[in-house]
């Protein structure tokens, strides 16, 4: 029987273009906030050079690109071992910083915009925090992210970033003011219109656009895990549903070269979900959990005979 397992070369491009598209969005980060440092003076906004870390557009693109190269040396390694995996914390981080680039994308681009003119709002270092990164974030987030669904409560790790920034601003701008050293109103939110309007625009505004990113996010994770599941389906045809599960932990064995294990428990659902047979969820991720270990353990014995004979 061929133990090539069908989903590995789908799965290893998948983690070339989640490495290339989170380095990229880094290295944009990195472009736009070190023009913002190196340019002293800008006739239309106060803050730039160390002042523009008080804008939550460069601290949303700065956390974002720490988000992104966190995850890079999960896709090496997975490059390294056949083994894409990235782990539940690194993927929400992720959701929560692309949360926050999104937001200032759709401020930048319905509210200032408008007032302030769309050449300004999207020109020189702003075209990299205002667009670029957000919607480079945005598509790598959604399209080349996986191994993790969104839960509705993983929502609130989302907001929490602007409800923390929003305080920091409300404090500076409103409480202490510019006049006893705090920050100008730079973004408007609190002299051109009242507190209570920018309020009930920016928090449902955050909160629909973190429900909108999970919903793109999962949606393209469960019809990877469906086709994951027709290509073993179609590897073994008119085989039980134990079979095929124990295949997929052979061929993963083999394929991935690493002795790491994740069980694909969704790839299985998928496969229990349409097998018809009676078998559990549970007991198929047990099966594949044995399979995969009994094989490690045949590949050992292998390699040490081999070692041995030459």
């Amino acid at each position: 029987m061929d133990l090539s397992d069908p989903s590995f070369e789908k799965t290893m491009t998948q983690d070339l273009l989640a490495l290339i598209s989170a380095a990229t969005v880094a290295v944009c980060v990195c472009i736009g906030v070190v023009m913002n440092l190196t340019t002293l003076y800008d006739q239309d906004f106060d803050n730039m050079g160390l002042r523009t870390f008080c804008m939550f557009t460069v601290n949303s693109n700065i956390f974002e690109g720490i988000a992104m190269l966190m995850a890079l040396p999960y896709t090496i390694d997975g490059l390294r071992k056949g083994h894409y995996h990235l782990p539940n914390w690194c993927v929400n981080l992720m959701y929560s910083s692309t949360t926050a680039v999104a937001l200032t994308f759709l401020v930048s681009l319905f509210i200032l915009a408008p007032f302030k003119g769309f050449r300004l709002i999207f020109s020189g270092s702003r075209f990299f925090l205002h667009a670029v990164c957000p919607i480079l974030a945005i598509l790598t987030f959604i399209f080349f992210i996986c191994d993790h669904f969104v839960t509705i409560k993983e929502i609130a790790w989302a907001i929490i970033p602007v409800v923390l920034y929003g305080l920091v601003y409300f404090v500076m701008v409103v409480v202490i003011g510019e006049e006893r050293g705090g920050w100008n109103d730079f973004y408007g939110f609190a002299t051109k219109v009242p507190l209570w309007v920018s309020l009930v625009v920016i928090t449902p505004l955050t909160f629909c656009t973190a429900a909108l990113l999970r919903l793109g996010h999962n949606k393209l994770c469960l019809r990877r895990r469906q086709q994951d599941a027709q290509l073993y389906r179609n590897a073994l045809a008119y085989a039980d549903i134990r079979s095929i599960v124990k295949y997929m932990a052979r061929a993963r064995r083999r394929e991935s070269n690493t002795a790491d294990i994740v069980v694909p428990a969704r790839t299985i659902w998928h496969l229990v979900e349409n097998s018809g047979e009676d078998m559990s969820l549970s007991e198929g991720c047990k099966i594949y959990l044995d399979t995969f270990l009994e094989t490690g353990t045949v590949l050992e014995q292998v390699s040490n005979i081999e070692a041995h004979q030459v």
